[in-house]
């Protein structure tokens, strides 16, 4: 948990939104480049190989139990830690590969693993938002994944601080700053308007081009 991003506009990542969406992944491939890039120890190998047979698992499961399996999955895998002990930064998102890796989020980094993983599983990109909020109880800028049945539809929250996957009526300790996805951004408070591009987020711009690397590919990309 941290002071929320600034916005600011961010040249655009061409294709790259589009191509993630689509989340075409060759777990091979992917594989073979996270073990080049981060070295995983075997308990990361084994990390790494729960997630892609919960993902496969995945796939034919109802939407309501997508949701349930892939938040428990991180809520229990990865351990809470503050970005400056895990990437001795003050600030970073990590990719669900680097989280895994580590064995640790903070977290942007549960909500961006839950968020690709539910993608993955087949929930359409308009029904998932990275939400930043307040967690006024602790005094503290924090972010959750929401998950909408249906545009006009009370979001489900999911969140690393409890399991339970809530409507966010019964969430009266977080208050909605702004929200994302791939395709879009929402302040809170104007409805269901969308007030900008996820290409004004510098940060999920550099997210999505270390996924690239990472082998996370599509047609199509440049």
């Amino acid at each position: 948990m941290k002071r929320p991003i600034r916005l600011r506009f961010f040249l655009p990542a061409s294709l790259l939104l589009v191509a993630l969406s689509a989340i075409g992944w060759d777990y091979e491939q992917i594989f073979a480049r996270i073990t080049t890039l981060y070295r995983p120890d075997m308990q990361a190998q084994w990390r790494l190989q729960e997630w892609r047979s919960m993902l496969d698992n995945s796939q034919a499961l109802e939407q309501a139990q997508k949701l349930e399996t892939i938040n428990t999955f991180f809520n229990q895998r990865l351990r809470f830690s503050d970005d400056i002990d895990i990437w001795g930064q003050v600030d970073y998102w990590a990719s669900p590969a680097e989280s895994m890796v580590k064995g640790a989020a903070d977290c942007e980094d549960y909500s961006i693993a839950k968020y690709f993983s539910l993608r993955r599983a087949g929930i359409s990109n308009d029904q998932l938002r990275l939400t930043y909020v307040k967690a006024l109880e602790l005094n503290q800028a924090h972010m959750v994944l929401t998950y909408y049945a249906t545009p006009d539809s009370e979001p489900l929250v999911l969140d690393n601080l409890i399991d339970s996957i809530l409507p966010a009526s019964q969430r009266s300790d977080l208050l909605p700053v702004y929200s994302f996805n791939a395709e879009g951004l929402w302040l809170a408070g104007r409805g269901n308007t969308q007030t900008g591009s996820a290409k004004q987020l510098s940060r999920w711009q550099d997210l999505l081009k270390k996924m690239q690397n990472e082998g996370f590919d599509a047609p199509g990309l440049p």
